[in-house]
């Protein structure tokens, strides 16, 4: 195309050159007549040249205008262009059909990736390391936080200041376990951080990953391999102590009669020994077998169950000690066709633990009441929520009631909270906690 353009412009500076030639040597040779004859050739030329750069000028001018808005729609007429531009239409023509293929593959990559990254589980946030201006997040990442928009990183700071913290502070190509804070609620989330440069701008590329789960999970099988453990060397050791504790008992029972007076006081004292060996023992294998329940459930029979008959017969078997204590139990459920897939007896049995538990907060308040309710979430879980007015807990404590052992009561076994966490997770749901020292406890059981 450009060589047949420069052939164009050399032709016409040739014709060009030969005219001021000839009308030069008209010119020095006096032949003034034929001088007129040239001199409007050579205005002619002059004025074609000119019109012919003009015309080369508004093609580019047009085919520049439509790259830089990137209309690569535009056709520039080659049939009924001057045949000196038809070459360079017919160029411009072409550049701009690979320029629309090209922009037409890239769209479609774009669209099939933002597909891609929004049907991921991951949350994806990607903003600009100077500004802190946001660029882009996904839906996953909207719904893990419940945020619809962030202008800047830095907005973050106002709803979660400890994940914002923990955000700016992670290290490139590393990864690490923070916690998020949603509605009281807290859950881990495994980040991990990225970072690119385009245009001279860098980037920082996050992915959020709750973990919250698996971590719960994983944790809940370590608990129950050690609590196998431990309940089978408890009472492989205890057994033989107790059983030998009552065959030294039956023994003394029988030698008491030949005991003589000076020696009563020792044999009462190996009595009382032996006693206590005994009880001791015993109290240990309880124990054990107690802890033992952990591990026993493993099943679930599952069926669909309506919320008001679950509260229902949660209404009337904890009525009578609810009306002994004094204690107001208010249920509200806007759904009454409201249901869920569960286990009816261990459900059940998660919620008069927790009832109770609830009881135990709110004796010692002057108007004890105790709320349960069902409901649906955004995100289409069903909650079964049992708060309470009580003494609270202490914030230090919230993270370690569902440990086995673990109990602030002076007669409890630690087991309660630990049984209703496995339940839940058997169900794949979970069991939050959210609770003020000093106003309140809610329980909220996740479907």
């Amino acid at each position: 195309m450009f060589k047949q353009y420069e052939w164009s412009i050399l032709i016409k500076v040739v014709l060009m050159f030969a005219s001021i030639t000839i009308a030069s040597f008209l010119l020095v040779n006096g032949w003034y007549q034929y001088e007129l004859l040239a001199v409007p050739v050579i205005i002619f030329q002059l004025i074609d040249f000119f019109r012919f750069h003009e015309k080369a000028q508004n093609e580019v001018n047009q085919f520049v205008e439509s790259v830089h808005y990137r209309d690569f729609s535009r056709h520039f007429d080659v049939k009924h262009a001057p045949l000196e531009l038809q070459t360079l239409r017919k160029g411009f023509n072409d550049i701009n059909t690979t320029l629309k293929v090209i922009s037409k593959e890239k769209e479609t990559q774009y669209q099939y990736l933002q597909k891609i990254l929004e049907l991921v589980d991951t949350g994806i946030l990607s903003y600009e390391m100077e500004s802190g201006e946001v660029v882009w997040m996904n839906e996953s990442l909207k719904k893990l936080l419940q945020v619809p928009y962030l202008k800047t990183i830095h907005s973050l700071s106002k709803r979660d200041w400890s994940l914002y913290h923990e955000i700016m502070a992670l290290p490139l190509g590393e990864t690490h376990i923070a916690t998020a804070h949603l509605d009281k609620n807290a859950f881990k989330v495994l980040l991990s951080a990225t970072a690119f440069q385009t245009e001279g701008k860098k980037y920082k590329l996050i992915a959020f990953q709750n973990v919250n789960e698996a971590l719960d999970e994983t944790e809940s099988k370590a608990w129950q391999r050690l609590l196998s453990v431990m309940t089978h060397e408890i009472m492989n050791s205890v057994a033989p102590i107790s059983s030998l504790s009552s065959t030294l008992k039956n023994i003394l029972e029988i030698s008491r009669e030949n005991v003589s007076v000076e020696n009563r006081g020792n044999f009462e004292d190996l009595e009382l020994g032996i006693n206590t060996i005994k009880s001791r023992s015993e109290g240990l294998l309880k124990f054990a077998e107690t802890y033992r329940n952990l591990n026993k459930i493993t099943t679930l029979n599952l069926q669909k169950i309506y919320a008001r008959d679950l509260f229902e017969n949660l209404h009337t078997l904890m009525q009578p000690t609810l009306e002994q204590k004094n204690i107001e139990m208010e249920i509200i459920l806007k759904d009454p066709d409201l249901t869920l897939e569960a286990d009816t007896n261990l459900i059940e049995q998660v919620l008069i633990n927790l009832i109770v538990n609830a009881i135990e907060a709110v004796k010692e308040r002057d108007e004890p009441q105790i709320i349960l309710s069902a409901y649906v979430t955004a995100t289409k879980r069903i909650v079964i929520k049992i708060a309470d007015n009580g003494i609270g807990m202490q914030e230090e404590l919230i993270d370690k009631i569902f440990i086995p052992f673990f109990t602030t009561k002076k007669t409890g076994s630690g087991i309660g909270l630990s049984l209703c966490k496995q339940i839940m997770m058997l169900h794949k749901g979970n069991i939050q906690v959210q609770s003020i020292e000093g106003e309140g406890t809610a329980f909220l059981l996740q479907f």
